[in-house]
């Protein structure tokens, strides 16, 4: 049989791997469809970070949050009734933050904050934990700080009820609206979740000592204003002790963890809202 030699100029070669590893990158999930309450407030939330174009469409920090995520939704998944779904943001400061209906923003430095494995598991199953408590709900309705008539005002000036809640809701996300007692309740039901998905929930520990050593510029607002002193270690300290049979195979030990690596400089793409791509 005869063998066909095909020589492709070296000039094309750059632009073609440029365009097949940019098709290649990881993408966005689809946001889950509004069919009550929760899901309406998670996609109003979800339609804010896209008119300012904070969300990635893709990029292979994708691959690196995937399998985490992935293992973590597994077992918290029969605790809630809509799908969790994991996007990676844009923003200043290292962050995780849930909405209602089931989606969890991690902001992309975050990855990069990390030590390891095991912090970025106990960041998100401390997130999707104040899903399954319906923390985001709760803080909406005992904070009221919005009332009937200026939800009224703006709905005349066009934006929906759903979208002024998720306004605020965001806002008091950033700035950290929980009270203690319910970020302490997250940890231990994230220290639940990430023993069941295989992660040492000591992680969460480790980051909260990293914290207290960090620049308090570059603490991820998960506890900026909840510092980590020393209480909500104890508390986890003590529900590992009175729990051995699902702890006490996990090690204490930060020299055990497993080492979290991302593609430094990774490319992102941006999601853009409809009639502003480029």
């Amino acid at each position: 049989m005869p063998t066909f030699r095909f020589s492709i100029p070296e000039f094309w070669i750059l632009p073609l791997l440029a365009i097949f590893s940019t098709a290649c990158l990881a993408q966005v999930p689809v946001p889950e469809p509004v069919t009550d309450q929760e899901t309406e407030l998670g996609k109003a939330a979800y339609d804010q970070l896209l008119a300012k174009a904070e969300i990635i469409k893709s990029s292979p920090l994708y691959e690196s949050l995937r399998p985490v995520a992935e293992s973590i939704a597994r077992v918290a998944q029969p605790q809630y009734p809509h799908p969790f779904r994991f996007f990676l943001v844009h923003e200043a400061q290292p962050n995780a933050f849930a909405t209602p209906g089931g989606n969890v923003y991690v902001v992309d430095s975050l990855l990069y904050f990390v030590k390891n494995t095991e912090q970025l598991a106990g960041t998100l199953c401390h997130e999707v934990s104040h899903t399954i408590h319906r923390d985001g709900v709760a803080l909406m309705e005992k904070e009221k700080k919005i009332e009937e008539r200026e939800v009224a005002a703006a709905i005349l000036l066009g934006p929906t009820r759903a979208n002024i809640i998720a306004i605020a809701l965001i806002g008091k996300l950033h700035s950290l609206g929980y009270s203690r007692d319910a970020e302490s309740k997250a940890d231990l039901t994230g220290s639940d979740i990430c023993a069941q998905a295989g992660y040492n929930p000591w992680g969460l520990t480790w980051l909260f000592r990293d914290f207290q050593n960090a620049d308090v510029h570059q603490i991820p607002q998960l506890l900026s204003d909840h510092p980590a002193d020393g209480t909500r270690i104890q508390t986890l300290k003590k529900h590992f002790q009175d729990n051995p049979s699902t702890f006490s195979k996990f090690s204490p030990d930060p020299k055990s963890a497993t080492p979290f690596n991302v593609p430094q400089d990774a490319p992102v793409v941006f999601l853009r809202a409809k009639g502003f791509e480029k």
